[in-house]
């Protein structure tokens, strides 16, 4: 909107039919003019409408199609209203299937007219309301693909950030599928570091291998080492070197790790020269540390060498009221790897909201993916969402609590009060700390959702 009214573009070639639209509309909006298609696709492209309303039929020069298709390229996209001879309904109708609003039939119904100005216009504010949120969303939510707006994942990111530009050893746990090497990444990309991301995933090693891959060989140290190497901690010198599943290294390989943590360096297998390095270390593990330092699979030393920042991330089950934008965002990526437009009704985002998910977000990635490519309609129903994922719903869990992306700015705001309430018994005072906002804020809020 511009001086707080909205603005509407009409474009018509005809123009007693142009002026008189422009005439009726011009109390109520910003109205301009465009006499056809080429001038109207300009000003679509030069400025932000909230509104398009375009004949069809337009001679010479393009068509009311091919506005449309301009408009539709707009971020967000105006709504787009059609105008139509009675022969051209066909037409019409296809446009709507196209991304058009609705069309108008000429001669024009002023009053029908107002009617749908008024639902588009409505449309289009909630639509980039959406939009609005989702940006400030992505901003204060997500850092370097790190997706969540939980309690539990805010403080994430804000120990990631904290933690990035330092030089401390991080250790991350967690589930499998949580995401603990996107964190890793992330502490990565945050840091200021030059150097690169090297990955070790130390499970997928044999033991044999693993000491080379670390800390690398020099020719002839061993059987079928017929040149030197280096290893993974010289390769990530002024970067970050990722330990996952660090509970898997065997403890022989351990103190030769304790003394990098400890001293900064190491000596390639069958070399006597030392190499100081300045790789971060990030570990990660699913596995519980502690009890295997009980149980002697696991040096003390190194537990508390690796564990001085410590992050843990919680299964998807405890962080649900994030699935929503996980959802948003593998639909987009895999809409965009697949040529696809697809959406997500409410009862199949409910359904996910409600499952359990004990592959956490990798399996959550997984199930997006396969939905697009074998949804055959333009949005995902129930239907569509896996048996296993539909019957294997947590009982006491409702499929209404968390809203889809759908839902307008209001209704976010809602949900988010009714949940910071439930989280807190009901106490006022603690429920607007944990919004960041006034008790009185609060208590006008209530009043205003009706949640008294």
């Amino acid at each position: 909107m511009k001086n707080n009214r909205y603005s509407i573009l009409i474009i018509d070639d005809e123009r007693a039919t142009r002026e008189a639209m422009g005439k009726f509309l011009r109390g109520e909006y910003d109205v301009t003019l465009a006499e056809d298609g080429e001038i109207g696709i300009n000003l679509i492209n030069r400025n932000d409408y909230d509104l398009i309303l375009s004949d069809i039929c337009m001679e010479p020069g393009p068509s009311g199609l091919e506005v449309l298709a301009a408009s539709l390229k707009r971020d967000p996209a105006p709504p787009c209203i059609l105008f139509t001879a009675y022969g051209s309904i066909e037409t019409a109708v296809d446009a709507v299937k196209k991304g058009a609003f609705d069309f108008v039939t000429k001669p024009v119904n002023f009053d029908r007219l107002e009617l749908i100005i008024g639902r588009a216009l409505e449309a289009g504010r909630l639509k980039k309301e959406n939009s609005e949120l989702k940006k400030r969303l992505d901003e204060k939510f997500s850092i370097k693909g790190m997706i969540g707006n939980s309690a539990k994942m805010r403080n994430i990111l804000d120990t990631v950030e904290q933690v990035a530009p330092t030089r401390t050893t991080v250790l991350i746990t967690g589930e499998s599928g949580t995401g603990k090497e996107l964190v890793a990444q992330a502490i990565h990309q945050c840091s200021g570091r030059t150097g690169k991301f090297v990955a070790v995933h130390c499970a997928a090693l044999p033991e044999t291998l693993l000491e080379s891959e670390l800390f690398g060989h020099e020719r002839g140290a061993f059987t079928g080492a017929v040149e030197m190497r280096k290893g993974r901690f010289e390769l990530a010198e002024n970067g970050t070197i990722f330990l996952d599943e660090i509970g898997e290294i065997p403890l022989h390989i351990q103190v030769k790790l304790l003394r990098v943590l400890e001293s900064r360096s190491f000596e390639r297998i069958g070399g006597s020269e030392t190499i100081v390095s300045d790789a971060r270390v990030v570990a990660a593990t699913n596995r519980d540390l502690k009890l295997m330092v009980e149980r002697g699979e696991f040096r003390e030393d190194l537990f508390y060498r690796l564990n001085v920042v410590s992050i843990n991330l919680p299964p998807l089950r405890e962080r649900r009221e994030d699935i929503p934008l996980l959802v948003k965002h593998f639909l987009d990526y895999y809409n965009r790897e697949n040529g696809k437009d697809v959406g997500i009704t409410e009862a199949a985002m409910g359904s996910l909201c409600a499952y359990s998910w004990p592959g956490n977000i990798r399996e959550l990635r997984n199930c997006v993916e396969r939905m697009v490519v074998l949804c055959r309609g333009r949005e995902i129903e129930i239907d569509n969402v896996p048996i296993d994922i539909r019957e294997g719903v947590t009982p006491g869990i409702s499929k209404t609590v968390l809203a889809p992306p759908s839902c307008d700015l209001e209704c976010n705001e809602k949900l988010l009060i009714e949940r910071a309430l439930n989280e807190c018994g009901g106490n006022r005072t603690r429920a607007a700390e944990k919004l960041g906002i006034s008790r009185r804020t609060l208590h006008r809020k209530l009043n205003t959702y009706h949640l008294e």
